[in-house]
């Protein structure tokens, strides 16, 4: 059998995860994605397959603010932003979902800062 390769290893484990992680209307999925230079976060309803809410690094209200895109300090200001859009739509319990990738560094900064910006997970 051949060796599986770190991004065949990720997503395997993605999909292993997303058997059991289901986003709801009571309680969605926080999505993330860590890329080499940037950090997606977005807030799912399973049931419709619609994206509630949605940040990222790229975005220029976090881009002309950080030093650097791929970094802890982005990472829990994504958190912190996506954490001020879902409440402001009236969103406060998440179920999360790091997206195969391993709880550290960028991946556990995210998910500090959505808990410091009032999301409950």
């Amino acid at each position: 059998m051949a060796k599986l390769t770190r991004h065949e290893a990720r997503k395997r484990r993605h999909l292993r995860m997303r058997k059991k992680i289901v986003g709801t209307p009571e309680k969605p999925r926080l999505s993330v994605y860590r890329s080499l230079n940037h950090m997606y976060a977005q807030i799912v309803d399973d049931t419709v397959g619609k994206t509630l809410v949605a940040a990222s690094s790229i975005e220029p209200e976090l881009r002309n603010r950080l030093s650097s895109t791929k970094d802890k300090e982005a990472a829990k200001e994504v958190g912190l932003l996506i954490a001020k859009r879902a409440l402001a739509k009236g969103i406060t319990k998440v179920v999360y979902d790091r997206g195969g990738n391993i709880y550290h560094g960028r991946i556990a900064a995210l998910a500090d800062g959505a808990r410091e910006g009032g999301l409950e997970f």
